[in-house]
């Protein structure tokens, strides 16, 4: 089958590089313009477009998706198949273009935490359990008729940097094993049953990301390292916003107020939760660099 790629971050790559080590007939790929990041505004390059020029493919980096000339480029790779994986949107008449359709890997057991960001939901609710999905894209974002699933196990100290890590090697060998059935016609599609209780993944904003401490302490915990490496946890000291990448709990009884901070300006900082605390463990202050916390104490006297 001729297949053409559509993916942008890091997550995207280990996908890619399975279906190209197996033998898969990659014609394109598509990914996010260039753009300036970081203070010097230097022009970035996707996870994917890197890789892909390393391996000599063809790649396309449209601004707007309906763009005639990128569509134009787009049905003149003749794809028989189309996969998505960490992409954006697409309009119907992009996914409907191929004559096998247009398959998305998803980080979530679907019909559960359909959106932006499934990974960080997962870990902040506090789930056990997550995993990869494949199916069929429809109109509807993440609804279409499920392929295969996959399931793994959330620990209870796991990051969302975790967590994405273990979903991005199962995704992509699930992602190959979709690939093959699709070109053999072995597969049976199941549509989505969303039942009671569904629970959603939205994109998440930096605003969403500070801290609420008037809560049992596990609760801010998961929130911690739901939102860890990024986009970050945050909460206010000195004034100052000060990101938490890591962190302890500490389930005791307390009378401070919650978010009040105690420490012994050595070794720990522990800020109060309903029913005990969080003792954070790395951390970045504003206009800092990131940090263990017995390094940032000793540069700071609270």
């Amino acid at each position: 089958m001729n297949i053409i790629f559509m993916g942008t971050p890091d997550f995207a790559v280990a996908s890619l590089k399975a279906l190209l080590n197996n033998g898969c007939n990659i014609v394109g790929v598509v990914t996010a313009p260039d753009k300036p990041a970081g203070r010097g505004q230097k022009i970035n390059e996707s996870a994917v477009k890197k890789y892909a020029v390393e391996r000599g493919l063809r790649v396309l980096q449209p601004t707007k998706l309906k763009d005639e000339a990128f569509l134009h480029e787009l049905r003149s790779l003749n794809a028989d198949l189309q996969i998505i994986v960490a992409f954006r949107m697409l309009p119907k008449l992009v996914w409907n273009m191929p004559e096998k359709g247009t398959i998305n890997l998803h980080a979530s057991l679907l019909p559960q935490y359909r959106g932006a960001a499934p990974i960080n939901w997962a870990i902040i609710n506090g789930e056990k359990e997550s995993g990869v999905s494949t199916f069929f894209l429809k109109q509807e974002i993440d609804t279409g008729d499920l392929l295969f699933s996959e399931r793994v196990g959330i620990d209870q100290n796991d990051t969302a940097g975790d967590l994405h890590d273990k979903l991005m090697e199962m995704g992509a060998k699930l992602l190959l094993r979709t690939v093959k059935a699709i070109a053999t016609g072995k597969y049976t599609e199941k549509p989505q049953v969303a039942e009671d209780g569904l629970k959603t993944a939205p994109k998440i904003f930096k605003e969403d990301c500070l801290i609420n401490w008037d809560q049992p302490v596990e609760k801010v915990f998961n929130f911690v390292r739901g939102l860890s490496p990024y986009p970050t946890s945050y909460t206010h000291l000195n004034e100052k916003i000060m990101k938490i990448f890591s962190a302890e709990m500490e389930k005791t009884s307390t009378t401070l107020e919650p978010g009040a901070f105690v420490t012994d300006n050595k070794t720990y900082l522990k800020f109060a939760c309903t029913d005990g605390f969080i003792s954070v463990m790395e951390i970045q202050l504003e206009g800092k660099k990131r940090m263990k916390v017995d390094e940032f104490l000793r540069g700071v006297k609270l």
